[in-house]
């Protein structure tokens, strides 16, 4: 392609990509080292007839002017990356001078607020993403193996979760846990007390927030595996079982050797979905147990106060971790890439 064409080919998109990712980028970058103007607040003379006293009122003039003369706001660099509702450095440190144990520390960092949606997004993100990628092999491997007739109605009743809105799906998943609903029944049932309650417990939040992201995210890694599965060498398959393979070493040394690829892409899309895990959490109403970072960020954008330098602070986090994240992936991926070329 001549270099020309090249560059017509890929200008939509390349401009699509400024104008959407970066610029929103380098944006919310600026919003996190400004915070907003302090109010200008004044002592005035309320007088009347029994005498004069004292109160405090804002300036809104002397407040509109900060305003106009710096719109982004006053400059605090990093201060907002380090306090309390972030990475918090002053306290860790002092929780780890004071602290009489590992556990104790640990303990203190899990009661700051930014470590607790941490914690529970990297828990997600580790527990989710590995299951969603051997269930969704599992069902492509079956699907693939069964008669032709089937294959279309059971394809069918496999996407139907990535097809229901998250919102709502999540819902239904809700008021199925409920202890009127036939899930929560049946764990009462089970564990033999009537009171127990999957939204009374962390441990169970958090549980049945990983099910529903498995749930939900494992018909992706399906619809992937499914179309790679359609391209394995039937040649090779051949010869294995003329070989006296079982199906388990066709599937260990042919077919996923075939499908690493395939797992690499599922890995970071993935990987980037689940650390940015969000709508269960609303749909759960489980933020007394679970927080996750994109939650902090809407926690921090709603009500009558509006924290934008806090919120854009925990998005530039939230982009750092995803990066961190995708680093070994992309690594391999680049190895990989160096290997075939040679």
């Amino acid at each position: 392609m001549k270099h020309k064409t090249f560059f017509w080919f890929v200008l939509p998109t390349s401009l699509a990509m400024l104008l959407f990712i970066a610029l929103p980028i380098v944006s919310v970058v600026m919003q996190s080292v400004y915070a907003p103007h302090e109010q200008v607040v004044i002592e005035v003379d309320n007088c009347d007839i029994f005498g004069c006293t004292k109160s405090t009122m804002v300036d809104q003039e002397a407040t509109g002017k900060l305003r106009d003369a710096e719109p982004l706001g006053r400059f605090v660099g990093t201060d907002i990356y380090v306090n309390r509702s972030h990475l918090a450095i002053t306290e860790i440190s002092l929780a780890w001078q004071n602290s009489a144990g590992m556990g104790e520390f640990l303990s203190e960092v899990m009661n700051l607020p930014f470590y607790r949606a941490l914690a529970f997004t990297l828990t997600y993100t580790f527990v989710v993403t590995p299951l969603v990628l051997i269930l969704g092999f599992m069902i492509a491997v079956a699907v693939n193996s069964i008669p032709s007739v089937l294959r279309g109605p059971t394809i069918f009743l496999s996407l139907l979760p990535m097809i229901i809105t998250p919102l709502i799906g999540s819902l239904i998943l809700f008021w199925m846990i409920d202890s009127r609903g036939i899930i929560g029944t049946l764990i009462q049932y089970l564990a033999g007390d009537p009171s127990l309650s999957m939204k009374a417990s962390t441990p169970l939040t958090w549980v049945m927030l990983m099910v529903y992201g498995v749930w939900h995210s494992a018909p992706f890694a399906f619809v992937v595996y499914y179309a790679g599965l359609q391209s394995v060498p039937k040649d090779t398959l051949e010869s294995a079982m003329i070989d006296g393979a079982s199906r388990w070493q066709q599937i260990r040394y042919v077919i996923i050797p075939h499908l690493v690829p395939l797992t690499t892409f599922i890995a970071l899309m993935q990987l980037m979905d689940n650390f940015r895990v969000f709508e269960p959490i609303v749909s759960f109403n489980a933020s007394a147990h679970a927080t996750s970072l994109s939650y902090f960020i809407y926690d921090d954008l709603g009500g009558e106060t509006r924290l934008l330098s806090s919120a854009a602070a925990t998005s530039v986090l939230t982009i750092v971790g995803v990066a961190v994240l995708l680093t070994p992936v992309l690594i391999r991926t680049w190895r990989d890439f160096g290997r075939s070329k040679t």
